[in-house]
C-alpha cells in the first residue's frame, strides 16, 4: 500500500478544491481504513461549493475533505474487527459502504434510539484534513471509518454505481418515508426528480402507493422518473405556478391532495406549494433544504386548520442503510439503478464535475479516484 493518499480538498467557499497528498493512517482497533471506487456529487455538496452553505461561518474547520456519499473496500481492518454491522464476517477487500455520520452514543436522542437526530452528529461530517486522520471525507483515495461506525458489506448481486448512492439518497428516503408513515394504498408527490426524487419514487412503488406524482422541468430526469415507477409526471415548464401545480395535483388525487409530499430539491420557494399539494391530514416530508439562512413565508393556519404535519430528515438510522442494501439487491432488475450515476470523472477532475452537475442535467455524478 502507498505510504500517501490524494485528497480534492476544499480550501474555502467559492475556491476550486485542490489535490493534495497526505500520509495513509493506520486504522487504531476498531476502525477501518476503506480504499475509495465511488464518491458521488450529493446536492448538499453542491450547496456548499456554490456558496448556498457557509462552512466558514457555521464553524467547520478549513480547509477539509468534503463529500460523503461512496462505496469502497476494506483496505485495513483495525484490532478488533471481524465483522460489519450486521454480524457479517469482514475481510481485506470486501465491498462496504458506511454510515457517514458519528452520533454521540449518550445525548438524549442516543439514549432514545434515535441516533439520526444526534446534534452531534452533523459536527464530524466536516472534519480538518491536516490533524489524523486526514481522511474524513470521500473526494479522496481513502476513507476512514472510526471505531464504532457503521459498516455493512456490499450484496454481491449489487453493482458498485449502484451501490455507492446508498449511504446518503437511498437510507435518507427510505428512513423519510417511514418517518411520515407512509402506508399502503396511499398518494405521494415527490417535489424533485434528482437522486433522491427517484429513489423516493421507486421506495414509494415498493411500499404500495396508490398514485406516486413526480414533478420536474429537466426532460432527462421526467424521464428517469417515469422508468422509476412514477405514474404521473407534472412539468413545471408546462405547469408553470404554483397554483397550477397544486390544483393538479388535487385533480390528480380525486379532488382530495396527496397524503405525503416529499421536497427533494433543497430550495424553500417549493414548500409552501407543497403543503397546498396536501389533503387533510396530509404529511409534508422535508429532506432536501439543508440551507441555513434561506426562509419562506408560510401561513400556518394551512397546518392547523387542515390537520397536516411537516417532518424534517436530516440523518437515517443505522437499520435505513442496511435496508437500502438488500432493497437494491432484491430489486435491481425491477429499476434501473445503474442510471442514477450518469457520469464519472477521475478525481483530478472534480472541478470539472461539480460545474457540469450544476447545470442541472445529470441526477448525479461520482468521482472514481
Amino acid at each position: 500500500m502507498a505510504e500517501t493518499g490524494r485528497a480534492a480538498v476544499y480550501v474555502a467557499t467559492g475556491q476550486p478544491m485542490e489535490i493534495r497528498e497526505y500520509p495513509v493512517p493506520d486504522p487504531e482497533p476498531g476502525a477501518i481504513l476503506i480504499k475509495v471506487t465511488r464518491a458521488n456529487i450529493c446536492g448538499s455538496d453542491l450547496h456548499y461549493w456554490r456558496g448556498d452553505i457557509n462552512l466558514t461561518a457555521l464553524g467547520a474547520p478549513l480547509p477539509a475533505v468534503i463529500g460523503h456519499e461512496m462505496m469502497g473496500t476494506v483496505a485495513k481492518l483495525g484490532e478488533g474487527v471481524v465483522a460489519d454491522s450486521a454480524g457479517q464476517p469482514l475481510a481485506v477487500g470486501d465491498r462496504v459502504v458506511h454510515r457517514y455520520f458519528h452520533p454521540c452514543g449518550h445525548c438524549r436522542a442516543c439514549m432514545k434510539g434515535q441516533d439520526q437526530a444526534c446534534p452531534m452528529a452533523p459536527l464530524a461530517v466536516v472534519l480538518p484534513v491536516d490533524d489524523f486522520p486526514h481522511f474524513t471525507g470521500v473526494y479522496a483515495e481513502y476513507y476512514y471509518a472510526r471505531p464504532n461506525q457503521t459498516v455493512f458489506k456490499v450484496p454481491d448481486n449489487v453493482t458498485d454505481d449502484m451501490a455507492a448512492p446508498a449511504n446518503c439518497a437511498l437510507s435518507q428516503v427510505i428512513h423519510g418515508l417511514e418517518r411520515v408513515n407512509f402506508s399502503f394504498g396511499e398518494t405521494i408527490a415527490i417535489q424533485g426528480a434528482g437522486g433522491l426524487g427517484l429513489y423516493a419514487t421507486a421506495v414509494a412503488k415498493e411500499m404500495g402507493a396508490a398514485k406516486v406524482i413526480v414533478i420536474d422541468g429537466i426532460d432527462e430526469r421526467l424521464e428517469l422518473a417515469k422508468a422509476f415507477g412514477a405514474d404521473e409526471l407534472i412539468d413545471i415548464r408546462q405547469v408553470t405556478t404554483p397554483t397550477e401545480r397544486w390544483l393538479k395535483v388535487r385533480e390528480l388525487t380525486d379532488g382530495w391532495g396527496a397524503d405525503v409530499v416529499a421536497e427533494l430539491v433543497g430550495f424553500p420557494q417549493v414548500i409552501p406549494e407543497g403543503i397546498d399539494m396536501l389533503g387533510n391530514g396530509g404529511r409534508y416530508l422535508l429532506i432536501g433544504n439543508v440551507n441555513p439562512m434561506m426562509t419562506y413565508e408560510a401561513d400556518p393556519s394551512q397546518l392547523v386548520m387542515n390537520n397536516k404535519s411537516v417532518h424534517g430528515v436530516l440523518f437515517y438510522p443505522a437499520t435505513a442503510l442496511k435496508k437500502a442494501l438488500d432493497f437494491l439487491s432484491r430489486a435491481k432488475d425491477r429499476y434501473p439503478f445503474d442510471k442514477i450515476l450518469s457520469c464519472s470523472y477521475p478525481l483530478e477532475e472534480i472541478n470539472e464535475a461539480f460545474t457540469e452537475q450544476d447545470k442541472g442535467h445529470i441526477s448525479r455524478s461520482t468521482i472514481i479516484p
